[in-house]
């Protein structure tokens, strides 16, 4: 219900921000959000504040959503009844998705991998399923305290985070190093970094909040510290080392938390250094000339993958606009870069060519869609614009990733 519930409200959102002028956007008064564009945010809630009827619909649905969502949660990773090896219920634990009993031991270890097909079986640890709902609900929270200035709004969300992130008796320890465990074979993997991709929407969801009463100095403070901690251990734990060696959407995920908790922290070189260097070890290693993506094409759900890339290294391109970096326009000498491998996405999004790659969930066009549509708002472009509008009709709900906050489906979330 909370996934649902943020859906909703980025959707809405993304009308308004659609809608907006940048010329109303004053930067001053923008708020401090590194992936979503602050000055859109400015521009719609400028008008809403304005009284734009136009508007009225989109604000009194993001409410209701915002209802439900002060119905959800207080989530915690103490309440999964199964103990991390570490014996400290305050650390995170998951299972890797992918791997099932093996058919040929007694004991159905160690497990297997069948890649592209779920284990249900992952769902008995709750924390992986608790930090999407909070994202969710949080986002919800923040997005409908920031448009209409209801303190009730930013206390949930507030008591949400405070509960994950803060309390002493309930909040995670700053690591990972338990996440995507295979029975039989790990405790723990680098893949479940990618489980805390959402930390790019905890760090705006904060920026929506700052300047309400809910959210105090000393709860940033305390977020501040508690995401210097995480920021550490990624970079120097071998997890974390390892996660960051990735030449897949794993590397790619993982420069994305760790620029966005640089920028939260104000360390903006540690933020400049990884996106400079996104631009040889992401954008040159993860493209073809053709603009494929040969590591994410030999997955099972290759469209899926591609998309999930591709909207990683686009977010990579919003928060180097931060501290001048630009990924949007850098291009090698034979021609890798975004745009190509947007422009590779896009006949197969519009339906003129049929995806001839696996893709065992079905092939949804929807993502694509989304980035087209996103890259048409952040860098207007006829070529895009003109797709974006062609295929308007075919993915509405697409609108909500404008935002930039979560460009993918929940089921494309990996390991």
């Amino acid at each position: 219900m909370a996934r649902s519930t943020s859906k909703t409200a980025l959707y809405l959102l993304g009308i308004g921000l659609l809608a907006a002028s940048r010329a109303l956007a004053g930067a001053s008064a923008a708020p401090r959000v590194f992936v979503l564009d602050g000055e859109r945010l400015q521009a719609t809630r400028q008008r809403v504040a304005a009284g734009d009827k136009a508007l009225a619909p989109a604000l009194e649905k993001v409410v209701s959503s915002a209802r439900d969502a002060m119905q959800v949660g207080p989530f915690s990773v103490m309440d999964k009844e199964q103990v991390p090896p570490s014996g400290d219920k305050h650390d995170y634990m998951s299972q890797a998705p992918y791997f099932w009993p093996n058919p040929d031991t007694p004991d159905g270890l160690p497990y297997v991998n069948r890649d592209g097909k779920r284990n249900p079986e992952i769902r008995k640890i709750t924390d992986r399923t608790q930090i999407r709902e909070l994202n969710a609900a949080v986002q919800t929270l923040a997005i409908a305290h920031y448009f209409t200035g209801d303190e009730t709004y930013a206390e949930r969300a507030a008591l949400l985070l405070r509960t994950w992130f803060l309390d002493p008796k309930t909040r995670m320890n700053a690591n990972l190093e338990f996440g995507q465990g295979i029975p039989g074979r790990f405790t723990g993997r680098p893949y479940g970094i990618i489980e805390m991709q959402c930390v790019s929407d905890f760090v705006d969801s904060i920026g929506l909040l700052e300047g309400s009463k809910a959210w105090t100095d000393e709860d940033q403070r305390a977020m501040q510290a508690w995401s210097e901690r995480f920021l550490q251990w990624l970079l120097e734990s071998a997890h974390g080392r390892a996660e960051a060696a990735m030449l897949n959407n794993h590397g790619t995920h993982y420069d994305v938390q760790v620029v966005s908790l640089a920028l939260f922290l104000g360390k903006n070189d540690v933020a400049k250094g990884i996106l400079e260097a996104a631009r040889e070890r992401r954008i040159a290693k993860h493209i073809e000339p053709d603009g494929s993506q040969p590591e994410e094409l030999r997955r099972t759900k290759a469209w899926s993958y591609s998309v999930m890339n591709l909207r990683g290294l686009l977010q990579l391109a919003r928060l180097g606009d931060h501290v001048g970096v630009d990924l949007w326009g850098y291009e090698t000498a034979d021609q890798r870069g975004l745009k190509k491998a947007l422009d590779y996405l896009v006949p197969y999004a519009s339906g003129a060519r049929e995806w001839p790659f696996e893709q065992i969930n079905g092939f949804r066009p929807d993502g694509g869609i989304t980035l087209i549509r996103r890259v048409s708002q952040d860098h207007p472009d006829e070529k895009y614009t003109a797709v974006a509008a062609k295929l308007s009709a075919l993915a509405p709900d697409a609108l909500d990733h404008l935002t930039g906050a979560r460009l993918i489906p929940n089921d494309l979330d990996s390991q």
